[in-house]
């Protein structure tokens, strides 16, 4: 079933860290819209863009790593889906895969400090191709360019040296920063026009100087009145792993009544069946002669 297909009239909170929250608060007047997703990962589990796609948002969802990218394709067939690596110039890099997790990098840095936490990684090439060729093959010329997101663990510099940002001019630039009190790469942001926005702890959002009435619903964290749930699952709701088994009882307890509601109605049709209501109808009728 395709997400376009099952839009629930109640925002769900796919994201980490709220992420899809803000920006639907913030853009949700301006769309459907357009986003580019540097790192896109998964199309659901900890999706910024998931709950936007299933409002009629569409974008590019930029995965190397395969099976991400074919889940994408599976489940955003409306998105532009590509199976590569972004990068400052086109060409081919060494790839740290982490298959599992969010952690894949093209930073050997990056990929060091993984492993020194005892996260493996596989090395292989991936194409890389820079972000203004990206947009300027993909997206539409004349619609606004409402976000893009980076989440490339480390990879950042490089990803924002391949942008031409007075060519494109996304609205807000949402990148995944949990480990910089001061990013090294901000210096590119701020001297491509934009302000800092907010910094959530594991992201810093930037609003281009043109569109900085959007600083306002940006400047406040996700509250009540946002008027959203957790989709199932999420790490601030109960884990899987603690509704799992309410769950398989429940789907036990389904398939019991489900087969004993058959049987009464085989019970109810049989031959057999009707003949005993045939005699005690006429056991009745005696009676009441």
């Amino acid at each position: 079933m395709n997400n376009q297909d099952s839009v629930s009239p109640q925002f769900i909170s796919y994201a980490q860290n709220f992420e899809d929250v803000m920006l639907w608060r913030t853009l949700k007047l301006f769309g459907p819209g357009n986003y580019v997703d540097v790192g896109a990962n998964h199309p659901t589990l900890d999706s910024v863009t998931r709950s936007l796609y299933e409002r009629g948002w569409r974008g590019i969802n930029i995965e190397p790593v395969l099976h991400y990218y074919e889940t994408l394709c599976d489940e955003r067939p409306l998105d532009t889906n590509l199976c590569m690596a972004v990068g400052d110039q086109e060409g081919e890099l060494v790839f740290f895969e982490s298959s599992d997790t969010g952690l894949s990098t093209l930073s050997h840095e990056m990929a060091e400090l993984q492993q020194a936490e005892g996260i493996p990684f596989l090395q292989r090439t991936v194409q890389t191709k820079r972000l203004v060729d990206i947009c300027d093959q993909h997206l539409p010329v004349n619609a606004p360019f409402h976000f893009l997101k980076i989440d490339v663990e480390g990879f950042e510099r490089n990803v924002l040296q391949g942008m031409d940002f007075q060519r494109w001019r996304p609205w807000i630039i949402l990148i995944e920063a949990a480990f910089d009190k001061t990013p090294e790469w901000e210096e590119l942001i701020l001297q491509a026009g934009y302000q800092p926005a907010l910094c959530d702890g594991i992201n810093r959002y930037y609003v281009a100087q043109e569109k900085l009435e959007l600083l306002v619903p940006l400047s406040m964290p996700p509250n009540f009145l946002d008027e959203f749930q957790l989709c199932y699952g999420h790490r601030f709701s109960h884990p899987i792993a603690d509704i799992e088994p309410l769950q398989v009882n429940l789907q036990k307890a389904t398939q019991r009544a489900d087969l004993a509601e058959t049987q009464l109605a085989a019970i109810y049709n049989s031959r057999l069946w009707k003949v005993a209501r045939l005699i005690t109808s006429l056991k009745r009728l005696i009676a009441t002669r």
